[in-house]
């Protein structure tokens, strides 16, 4: 496939796919031989498609691209120890946000409840981002 094929099939843009090959996160294929229209064209294939949705897959859990290069290049030698102590390093990170989150969640349902129960007082949802 083309690498308009592979942002299609990875769900990502062209300029996705060319900053992960700049970033060194994803090879840059050699362009085929020839002349004419199919000439000199670079050709992908489901090894680059299976890194693009590595990529994503390990962003949408959190790892930053500098984190992929490295969750890469550990498995490239097999170091699974490393791998597993940066995936519970994530864990431990998520659980963190996740715990933030639910406290912003409980102390705006308690400001939503407390909007409609003040009546023509100031809205305690403004007066609290306010201070």
């Amino acid at each position: 496939m083309t690498i308009a094929g592979l942002a299609r099939a990875g769900g990502v843009g062209v300029e996705t796919v060319r900053f992960y090959q700049r970033r060194g996160l994803l090879d840059i294929p050699r362009r085929g031989e020839g002349t004419g229209r199919s000439g000199g064209i670079r050709r992908y294939g489901d090894a680059e498609l299976g890194r693009l949705r590595f990529i994503r897959a390990a962003q949408r859990a959190g790892f930053t691209l500098d984190e992929v290069g490295q969750l890469l290049r550990l498995d490239a030698i097999d170091d699974k120890s490393r791998i597993r102590a940066m995936a519970d390093a994530r864990l431990a990170a998520l659980d963190v946000r996740i715990a933030e989150m639910q406290a912003a969640r409980a102390a705006l349902s308690h400001l939503s409840s407390a909007c409609d129960a003040s009546g023509l007082d100031p809205c305690p949802i403004i007066t609290a981002f306010e201070h």
